[in-house]
C-alpha cells in the first residue's frame, strides 16, 4: 500500500462516523462529570484530570487549559511509541473536550458528597472508556504507563496507582483527608466503569478443565456450547496422601466471554462433579476460530 493510500486509510478511520460518535459520547460524559459533579463540589479524580482540577482550584484556570497542556507531551510520546494514528485520535478527542467544556451548559447535579464521588466517577469512566473505544485518550497517563511498563517491567496498573497515590497525597495535604478519600472513591469508580466500557461484557476468559471424564467435557463444550477447544496431554492425581497415584488425561482449554463462563461452569459441574476448573482473564486474543467468531464485536 502506498503512503498516500495509507494516510487516506488513517484519516477515514479517524473521521469515521463510529469513531467520531464514540468520541463525542465520551466527551459529553466527561463534561457532565467535570461541570455537573466535580468542579462545583471541589472534587478531584486521579490522573491528568485530577491535576487539572487541582490547578483550577489553586489558580482558577479554566480546567480545559491545563488538561490540554498536560496531555500534549503524552500525546507526543504516544506519537513516537504508538503511532501517528493514535496521536491524531487523541488530539481530536482533546479538542472536542475543550470545546464541550466551554460551550455545553451543565447544571450542578447534586451536592451530596457520596453521590458526587460515585456518579462523578461513573461519568468520568464512561468518558474515558468511550474515547478509548473511539481510538484516542483524554488522560495521557495511560500512555506513560504503557511505555514505562515495557521499559521497567512494571504493570500499567502499578504505575498508574503510584502516580495517583502522589496526587491523592497532595489532595490530602492541601484540601484535607476527606476530600482525598472521596477522590480515591471517584478514581476507582471511574477505573471500573472505563474497564467495562473498553472491554465490554464480552471480555474474554480462558477456562481450563481437568476431569477424569475428559471426553464428556470435550463433547459438552464443543457440541452443546459450540466452543472451540485446545487439548493438552497431562496427568491428574498426585494428591496429598496419594502422591504416587496419577492418571493420564486430556486438559481441556476453551475461551469464553464473561457472560458465558458461569453457565458453562455450571453445566460442567452437573455433568462431572469431580471436574477441576480454573479461569484466567485474557487481555487480547488474535487468530484462529476465536478471532473469527468475535470479530464482529470488536470496536
Amino acid at each position: 500500500m502506498s503512503n498516500n493510500a495509507s494516510e487516506a486509510l488513517h484519516l477515514s478511520n479517524i473521521f469515521s462516523f463510529k469513531s467520531l460518535l464514540l468520541k463525542i459520547i465520551g466527551v459529553i460524559a466527561a463534561t457532565i462529570a467535570i461541570k455537573g459533579f466535580m468542579i462545583p463540589n471541589h472534587f478531584l479524580d486521579g490522573g491528568l484530570l485530577g491535576i487539572s482540577i487541582l490547578m483550577h482550584e489553586f489558580y482558577h484556570l479554566d480546567v480545559w487549559i491545563p488538561l490540554l497542556l498536560l496531555n500534549i507531551p503524552f500525546v507526543a510520546l504516544g506519537y513516537n511509541k504508538i503511532g501517528k494514528n493514535f496521536a491524531v485520535h487523541s488530539l481530536v478527542s482533546l479538542m472536542f473536550l475543550g470545546i464541550a467544556l466551554n460551550v455545553l451548559p451543565v447544571p450542578i447535579v447534586t451536592n451530596d458528597h457520596f453521590l458526587v464521588a460515585a456518579f462523578g466517577g461513573v461519568f468520568v469512566g464512561l468518558g474515558i472508556g468511550f474515547v478509548i473505544r473511539g481510538g484516542g485518550v483524554i488522560d495521557g497517563l495511560e500512555v506513560i504507563a504503557e511505555f514505562t511498563n515495557k521499559k521497567f517491567g512494571l504493570s500499567t496498573t502499578e504505575i498508574i496507582m503510584a502516580i495517583n497515590t502522589s496526587i491523592f497525597l497532595v489532595i490530602a495535604f492541601f484540601l484535607g483527608l476527606e476530600k482525598a478519600m472521596y477522590s480515591i472513591l471517584t478514581f476507582f469508580t471511574a477505573l471500573k466503569v472505563s474497564d467495562y466500557v473498553v472491554d465490554g461484557f464480552e471480555k474474554l476468559i480462558s477456562l481450563t478443565i481437568i476431569s477424569p471424564n475428559d471426553e464428556l467435557i470435550k463433547d459438552l463444550v464443543v457440541n452443546k456450547f459450540n466452543k472451540p477447544i485446545s487439548v493438552y496431554k497431562g496427568e491428574r492425581g498426585s494428591l496429598p496422601g496419594s502422591y504416587n497415584v496419577n492418571h493420564d488425561c486430556d486438559i481441556v482449554v476453551t475461551v469464553v466471554t464473561r457472560l458465558e463462563v458461569h453457565k458453562i461452569k455450571q453445566a460442567i459441574s452437573i455433568a462431572d462433579p469431580k471436574a477441576f476448573m480454573y479461569i484466567q482473564n485474557i487481555k487480547e486474543v488474535s487468530g484462529g476460530v476465536i478471532s473469527r467468531n468475535i470479530g464482529h464485536h470488536a470496536s
